[in-house]
């Protein structure tokens, strides 16, 4: 599915660098149109520069995981492009591995380690819950930590 505020936005990009690639993702957040505009929020104040996604969605998706240098176009709750980041560090790691420094670039609540475990637990295990998946501590996670690079 193309989106024309995603397309528009990436031309613009691409007048200011000729070297970019053709390709880039979408990289929307959250299950709700409100999480997605709250996290979309987040990213233009410079306060979230990571995301964590359950592997098992990827897969379900048949989705490849995002590569390290590549790019995204960050999506609101509207399914409009606010703006642009490239990827600068992507891992695969058990839920309770996660660190405290990407618990923090999350921006999410008190940015503490114990804050996004509490979170991120209780929307992967709804998460699981809806696609008949088993949540547990070890269950593995895509982290992606991410720079703005470019807003709308």
């Amino acid at each position: 599915m193309i989106n024309e505020s995603a397309e528009e936005l990436w031309e613009n990009f691409k007048l200011q660098n000729s070297t970019l690639p053709n390709h880039y993702d979408l990289m929307t957040f959250g299950d709700t149109k409100d999480r997605a505009n709250h996290s979309a929020a987040l990213i233009l104040e410079g306060l979230k520069t990571a995301k964590t996604t359950l592997l098992l969605e990827y897969q379900r998706k048949e989705k490849s995981v995002p590569q390290e240098g590549s790019y995204s176009m960050i999506l609101d709750g509207n399914n409009q492009a606010i703006g642009i980041v490239q990827l600068l560090k992507v891992s695969i790691l058990p839920f309770d591995q996660v660190s405290a420094e990407l618990a923090y670039e999350e921006g999410e609540g008190d940015r503490t380690l114990t804050g996004w475990q509490e979170l991120y637990q209780d929307y992967f295990e709804k998460q699981c819950k809806e696609e008949h998946w088993h949540f547990s501590p070890k269950i593995e996670v895509v982290c992606i930590q991410f720079e703005f690079v470019y807003a709308a």
